[in-house]
């Protein structure tokens, strides 16, 4: 009989993922995002970014490592609680912008290295705090969140998906299409349990950062990019939708995201359950 205790999260997950027909985007995907991404996913007065640093205890941390950091989101926006900074990414584009964004802040204390999740992380210094936010929907989630708690020292705070689509469903719907579902944060969740470690879960509303969209060129783009090629027929029907949406004040896709918070204290990886 199966239960949840018997449960192989890890291969569920990496079945998903393969379902779901998800791949590895190259960093040139992200260096092209960079800019657009400094505007709307770091704005100092994000909900997400408050949220986020409310929900960190900085109690006895001096370091940080910032995983994925894109444009330093979080790296920059808790930059004044720490003694020493390291952001990580494998996007070239981002930590240019994200070494620009801390030289006009006056942040002297940070330093940004081109790094990916599946490199050997033996070169980076421990840190008190690890954080990874909304850059864990990787291959191999297992792998990620123990190199997250061996690399940490005190505590560490992901942020996952609530959602199981980044598409809002009016479009899903308006398009015909079957879009796959994502791993959502259920999984990390269960996987750290099956580890040994219980983490917390908190939630965080944010504003949704693909949802400014100033042009319809810049909506049939974001959608494109969401689910892949559109045909004429797909891309006529999200025109009719666009100019209908303007005429009636109507928001073209949900302008709010929910993110879960799965934090946990450091358990060393002798009493893991690996």
């Amino acid at each position: 009989m199966n239960t949840i205790e018997t449960t192989d999260f890890d291969e569920l997950y990496k079945n998903h993922m393969a379902q779901a027909e998800r791949t590895k985007k190259e960093p040139e995907h992200w260096d092209k995002r960079a800019e657009k991404m400094a505007e709307t996913c770091a704005n100092p007065n994000d909900p997400y970014l408050i949220k986020f640093r409310e929900m960190m205890d900085f109690t006895g941390a001096e370091t940080l490592l910032d995983v994925g950091c894109g444009p330093g989101s979080i790296s920059i926006h808790v930059a004044d609680k720490f003694k020493q900074i390291i952001g990580i990414d494998y996007s070239t584009g981002m930590l240019t912008v994200a070494k620009r964004r801390a030289e006009q802040a006056g942040i002297n204390h940070a330093q940004f290295i081109t790094c990916s999740w599946e490199d050997s992380w033996d070169e980076l210094p421990r840190c008190d705090i690890a954080v990874a936010s909304r850059s864990t929907l990787v291959m191999d989630l297992k792998t990620a969140l123990i190199k997250l708690n061996r690399q940490a020292k005190l505590r560490v705070y992901t942020t996952h998906t609530v959602s199981p689509t980044f598409v809002d469903q009016r479009i899903i719907r308006l398009l015909g299409r079957e879009v796959p579902t994502l791993p959502t944060y259920i999984y990390a969740v269960n996987m750290l349990n099956q580890m040994g470690i219980h983490p917390r879960v908190d939630y965080i509303r944010s504003r949704n950062c693909q949802s400014n969209f100033n042009t319809l060129e810049q909506f049939i783009e974001g959608i494109n990019f969401s689910v892949g090629p559109l045909s004429e027929d797909e891309i006529a029907r999200l025109q009719k939708y666009y100019h209908q949406s303007i005429k009636n004040g109507v928001s073209l896709i949900s302008p709010t995201r929910d993110w879960a918070m799965v934090s946990w204290d450091v358990v060393p990886e002798s009493e893991l359950l690996l």
